[in-house]
């Protein structure tokens, strides 16, 4: 007496094979999709923040933040810089315990929105103006004073936090030489979220869990 001997055939096998394939394919693509999205979030993050720099200076011949006539020019709730050409407070001024108007890092941002170079508000500017990129790290602007502070830059920099490192690397290639020690773009490992800034790394590690705090100058 014949059993009846149920299984797959190879055809059958094949199809599944193909299917997987295909699902597995998919997710990389849409993996790698994300992460291209983000790359041109940052590098479009650094590029308007300095197209509107620039902007600012030349209608108010003044910096953002350092402006001494924003007060004067847009009334109440505005506050004004010093007018000596840098600015006062790191990028992270929000991490401070009390973050206070009078930080230029924070004026920055106050004077660009409210001349109309960026959109956002320009009220209740010690708790809600720090804006910040794709990954949800802190965007911001400093002085840097170049050696052991700010990556190695000096002057005006800005600076993105919480970027992975294959994101990183590739925001690095994109606008200078794709090395974090070198170049007008620098990369800092990060030992915690939204650090301040420090030494540049010597390379950028991707081991899956690495994320930089990547500055440019402006």
């Amino acid at each position: 007496m014949k059993r009846n001997q149920s299984g797959f055939t190879l055809i059958e096998i094949a199809i599944v094979l193909v299917i997987i394939g295909l699902l597995l394919g998919g997710v990389l693509k849409g993996t790698e999709m994300i992460n291209q999205a983000k790359i041109k979030n940052v590098i479009s993050d650094f590029n308007g923040v300095q197209a509107a720099f620039y902007g600012y200076q030349d209608r108010f011949k003044a910096m953002p933040g350092d402006d001494r006539g924003a007060a004067a020019r847009w009334g109440a709730g505005t506050a004004s810089g010093d007018g000596n050409g840098q600015l006062t407070g790191p990028y992270n001024f929000q991490l401070a315990a009390a973050p206070t108007i009078a930080e230029e890092s924070n004026l920055f941002w106050q004077h660009l929105r409210a001349a109309g170079f960026i959109p956002g508000t320009t009220t209740n500017i010690e708790s809600g103006i720090q804006p910040t990129n794709a990954l949800t790290g802190m965007l911001g602007v400093e002085t840097a004073s170049g050696g052991a502070t700010g990556l190695g830059l000096s002057g005006l920099i800005i600076c993105s936090a919480n970027l992975p490192a294959k994101i990183a690397v590739a925001v690095d290639v994109q606008l200078d030489d794709g090395v974090a020690q070198t170049g007008q773009v620098r990369g800092q490992l990060q030992v915690g979220l939204n650090p301040v800034t420090g030494a540049p790394s010597a390379t950028y590690v991707d081991n899956g869990s690495n994320q930089y705090l990547v500055c440019k100058a402006l």
